[in-house]
């Protein structure tokens, strides 16, 4: 090695942020292993690599004994002071014992080292990268697949997308541009591994943060989701403004807005209902866009139990009960849902009560009309 090597040093120092000095403690380090294996070597050294010229010298290191029992590790105190007449038992005395051609093995040596803390810098400056980006959005290329992945590339590193976080009846190609959700980032032997979903209820959220200008400045606040991919979704909004309706901001002119989510969705219906503080308006909401007669809450149980006109019957169910399960997920609550013949049978009241505000049922229906033309 020489002045220029050291140079070199310096610059990567200023280009990579590797600290000079960590370098040459890990390329000397790495010199002792490689003079003891190439020189079969079991003595005690220490290599010194100068700051400025790029020199490079071995040390052996021996303790000054009465008795020498092992001439490697050892030496004795006569011996000692032909170096220094200063050395006293139990002192180190260091001998040079640079070979002639250590040169060339210290140039490979300091080459590999270097590399190797390029690349453990570089992989530990993406994993702090990303590890701040766990549960936000990023755009990746489709590189390449296989029966586990998609192999997506976000720039500097490679991410994976597990088949069974792709919606329902996607399917990629290499080149393909796709919107997804950083759910983990993990370190590894061969670098940070980033794990991707286009299923997480997070990439909805964040597809509405970006549609809706009144959700990123916090005007608007998403409160719950409730998502099966692919299917359908309900997501319930309040606002911190009582002059900004929420669903209403969500949904935007002509449903533009939700229509923007529901096409990166694949399709996939979206429900926008509004959140309450009240525990059965919240539960009437939720099962929108079905009509609600009345709900009785069972705060023990967390039960409610909720009566629709029988016409809404289905409606409220849903499709093979989509919508009763969706609502039970978004508010957190187990619901029965009964019709109003069903409960006259029963023996329950029904009481005819408005389940909806007259603002929540101008944007309940619409919303659903957007959904059946999606």
């Amino acid at each position: 090695m020489n002045a220029e090597f050291i140079e070199a040093l310096g610059q990567l120092e200023k280009e990579k942020g590797i600290s000079k000095d960590i370098l040459i403690e890990a390329i000397e380090a790495a010199l002792i292993s490689g003079y003891k294996r190439n020189f079969h070597s079991a003595q005690n050294v220490r290599v010194d690599i100068n700051r400025h010229s790029g020199e490079v010298r071995v040390f052996a290191r021996k303790t000054v004994v009465e008795d020498v029992l092992d001439t490697r590790l050892e030496i004795s105190l006569p011996a000692a002071r032909e170096f220094d007449p200063n050395y006293q038992l139990g002192d180190i005395v260091e001998i040079e014992v640079t070979p002639a051609d250590f040169g060339r093995i210290a140039a490979q040596t300091a080459k590999q080292v270097v590399t190797q803390r390029i690349r453990e810098a570089e992989r530990t400056a993406i994993f702090k990268d990303f590890i701040d980006r766990e549960e936000d959005i990023i755009t990746g290329i489709v590189q390449r697949a296989d029966n586990r992945y998609y192999y997506v590339d976000l720039g500097r590193v490679e991410a994976l997308l597990p088949h069974t976080e792709v919606i329902p009846g996607e399917r990629f190609k290499h080149g393909d541009r796709v919107k997804t959700y950083i759910t983990k980032v993990e370190k590894s032997t061969k670098g940070p591994q980033i794990f991707l979903s286009r299923t997480h209820p997070g990439l909805l959220k964040r597809l509405f943060e970006l549609e809706v200008p009144e959700i990123y400045e916090g005007v608007v606040e998403i409160r719950a989701i409730a998502r099966e991919a692919g299917q359908r979704s309900k997501v319930a909004v309040s606002s911190r403004n009582e002059d900004v309706d929420p669903v209403g901001a969500c949904v935007g002119h002509r449903g533009q807005r939700v229509q923007t989510v529901v096409n990166e969705l694949k399709g996939e219906k979206i429900d926008i209902v509004r959140w309450s503080e009240d525990i059965g308006e919240w539960i009437a909401n939720a099962l929108s866009p079905s009509k609600v007669v009345t709900v009785t809450i069972y705060e023990e149980e967390k039960m409610a139990r909720v009566i629709v006109p029988d016409h809404q019957l289905s409606l409220a169910i849903g499709k093979e009960g989509q919508n009763a399960r969706l609502a039970a997920k978004l508010t957190n609550w187990k619901i029965d849902i009964k019709s109003e013949s069903e409960a006259q049978e029963a023996g329950e009241p029904v009481v005819k009560e408005p389940a909806l505000s007259d603002q929540e049922a101008e944007h309940a229906e619409p919303a659903h009309e957007a959904d059946e033309t999606l």
